[in-house]
């Protein structure tokens, strides 16, 4: 309770503002309220969200892809004069005509791509007209109804392989999204401790600096009396011409850190505020197994290292499905008409079936096909190793945030007592120099070594806090409450739209 009581104490020395008074239109920010508006305001979560939906439109149209879709296309108006070959096929004389002709068509189809199969489905109905001006004559070709189907063979299926990949893309975009913010939390530690350093800085310089005038002025009637040298009163003089240019750089550092967290946090220029800065250090104790197993579950890392290999394994099925014999299967069934008339061509409806297998097979290609294969099998062994390897550094990394957060939480209550010590140290060392008991030697290593202490204590609540919420976005988890870091993604989504 007395350690608690000793860090409020301090902090709220730490936030008083040294160039201004607190006014009436002062308006006060927490660490947790700096986080808040960050996520929700800054260009970084904006970015991150801009990110999210063009990955959600990716999905959206992988999905589509699975869905039937339904087409209009055709050729209208085209008008056609021109000179075009023709053969007489009693002796094979090849004589050119006069073309003039104007032409229609439209077809409606209904297209279903089979993902497991990697063929496709379509039904269409097709209507086409013929204007022959030169023999003023009208053809109709309609195909009311037709059904096809083409099945590649012993190939490549890109569909198959989507199915794989791209709700695996789609879930590491949320999760990447939730690290995002969450290091917007990082960053947002890093500037809001930065002004509170300076803000103490800034004032303990003032603070310093009347404490050196103060003690010059005591400084000047003991050199009258004879019980201070000429030396040490320069020395004095030295500390006080010192600590002014020390108080104007801390003001000028306190004026860039603050104007970098508001235009951070994008708040409107010149707005007056007042940092409050955390009374306590978190309270947590964290077990690197419990960090491993939440970092697994939760974070893009392992996800991502899954996507790598499916990409691998993709580009060898995609080599192997270039190489050899590549076959489709095609065929048809339906019905079509020809006439000279609108209902001639829809009357008396001929039954029309195809049916084939299409075939290739590259007889010789100086192994380049072999060349693939062989190129995409390396690139799946280096994702394997490199995958190992970032699993391994990825460990080390947790092992060692982990650590330090443990070892940084002890430090802090330790090191706030130092500087409670280090303060004792120095009010007693002061007045044993107004008193003519110790030299100014002595009281500005009693000064300085109060001044470590702070920058000290300061330097780890900052570390500590910075840790902590670089574990949050690598895990995706608030070890403070105890509950996974989750976001409305529909919700997001929907307001983005």
């Amino acid at each position: 309770m007395k350690m608690r009581l000793r860090t409020i104490i301090f902090f709220t020395f730490l936030t008083l503002v040294p160039f201004a008074a607190i006014g009436k239109g002062k308006n006060t920010l927490t660490l947790a309220d700096a986080i808040e508006i960050a996520q929700a305001n800054s260009f970084s979560a904006t970015v991150a969200r801009l990110n999210l939906m063009s990955r959600y439109w990716s999905y959206r149209s992988y999905r589509a892809e699975m869905l039937p879709s339904v087409n209009l296309s055709g050729g209208l108006m085209e008008f056609n004069r021109s000179m075009v070959e023709t053969r007489n096929y009693e002796d094979g004389q090849i004589r050119y005509v006069e073309n003039n002709t104007l032409s229609n068509n439209l077809m409606l189809s209904v297209d279903q791509n089979i993902a497991p199969l990697g063929g496709k489905v379509s039904l269409q109905s097709y209507l086409y007209r013929l204007d022959q001006f030169s023999y003023d004559n009208v053809l109709y070709n309609s195909r009311p109804i037709r059904l096809s189907y083409t099945q590649p063979l012993f190939s490549y299926n890109s569909l198959k392989w989507m199915k794989k990949t791209e709700p695996l893309r789609y879930e590491l975009a949320k999760r990447t999204y939730l690290e995002a913010i969450e290091e917007i939390g990082v960053n947002v530690v890093d500037l809001f401790f930065n002004v509170l350093s300076s803000q103490s800085d800034c004032r303990q310089a003032q603070s310093n600096l009347a404490d050196r005038k103060a003690l010059y002025e005591i400084a000047r009637k003991r050199l009258e009396i004879g019980t201070i040298t000429k030396s040490e009163l320069l020395q004095l003089e030295l500390s006080v011409i010192n600590g002014e240019l020390e108080a104007d750089n801390t003001r000028l550092t306190l004026d860039n850190r603050m104007f970098a967290l508001t235009s951070y946090l994008r708040l409107p220029v010149g707005i007056d505020i007042e940092l409050v800065a955390p009374y306590s250090m978190p309270d947590a104790s964290l077990s690197l197994t419990d960090v491993i197993d939440r970092a697994v579950n939760n974070s893009s890392h392992a996800m991502q290292r899954r996507l790598d290999v499916l990409q691998s394994e993709q580009g060898v099925a995609q080599a192997k499905g270039r190489q050899g014999i590549s076959l489709e299967l095609y065929g048809e069934v339906g019905l079509n008409k020809t006439g000279h008339t609108l209902r001639g061509a829809y009357s008396g409806l001929q039954d029309n079936e195809i049916v084939g297998l299409r075939l290739s097979l590259p007889l010789f290609d100086w192994g380049v096909g072999k060349g693939r294969v062989k190129m995409a099998k390396a690139d799946l062994e280096a994702t394997l190793v490199r995958n190992e390897q970032l699993q391994e550094e990825y460990i080390q990394d947790m092992t060692s945030n982990v650590n330090s957060f443990n070892i940084h939480t002890a430090q802090c209550h330790k090191a706030m007592r130092a500087y409670d010590i280090a303060v004792e140290r120095y009010e007693i060392t002061r007045r044993r120099f107004e008193a003519g008991s110790v030299t100014v030697t002595d009281l500005n290593t009693a000064w300085q070594e109060a001044e470590n202490a702070r920058t000290q204590y300061m330097r780890l609540l900052q570390s500590c806090w910075s840790t902590y919420y670089s574990l949050r976005r690598t895990t995706l988890y608030d070890w403070l409450n105890s509950r996974d870091i989750s976001a409305d993604f529909d919700t997001l989504i929907n307001s983005q739209k």
